[in-house]
């Protein structure tokens, strides 16, 4: 936390090493294994969760008495081959894309024994980037509901994508916080 450089000690089993500055506890090769683990196991779970968020139906949308179902992937599809071809892009790009993209990433840093220290810090640099895009098309969908809140005229109803979606978003968070970024310097 303070920032001290140190050598770590050698530690017995059951003990800790601390920091000579501030008292946090000091990592160890076993927490930064735990910490791959744990990352390996929640972005597996949210790239099995992605499949069903992905094509089961979103938005249950009731237009004058007509129902249909959008999933991301068809609403998107919709979106570009109806004329909105920028907000189709943006759904898809932010939807599809970069989830996709962000899982992939973190699934190549939990294999370390096999990469390169650079090409593990670009990774990392890349996904840390890729975080700051990855909610766009959740404040686009609300948006969407704000503007085109017409009372009996149109209804929007959530399908079973929305739990599907929200889990694969919390897995990845889950997994990209996990991710103890000093494994990327461990030896290989």
């Amino acid at each position: 936390h303070c920032g001290a450089i140190q050598h770590l000690p050698p530690t017995r089993r059951g003990m800790q090493a601390v920091c000579h500055r501030c008292g946090t506890p000091l990592l160890t090769a076993v927490s930064s294994r735990n910490s791959r683990q744990r990352t390996l196991a929640a972005a597996l779970a949210a790239f099995v969760l992605y499949i069903p968020a992905v094509t089961l139906p979103l938005l249950r949308i009731r237009e004058l008495g007509h129902y249909r179902s959008s999933s991301v992937l068809s609403g998107a599809w919709e979106l570009v081959t109806g004329g909105s071809w920028f907000v189709g892009a943006v759904v898809l790009v932010s939807s599809i894309v970069l989830p996709v993209l962000k899982i992939g990433l973190l699934l190549d840093l939990c294999r370390l024994e096999c990469t390169p220290r650079r090409h593990r810090a670009a990774t990392y640099r890349l996904m840390e980037q890729l975080g700051r895009w990855s909610m766009m098309d959740v404040l686009l969908v609300a948006l969407l509901v704000m503007f085109v809140k017409l009372g009996n005229i149109v209804e929007f109803q959530v399908g079973p994508a929305v739990w599907a979606f929200a889990l694969c978003i919390a897995m990845t968070m889950v997994a990209a916080m996990s991710f103890d970024p000093y494994t990327i310097w461990e030896e290989s």
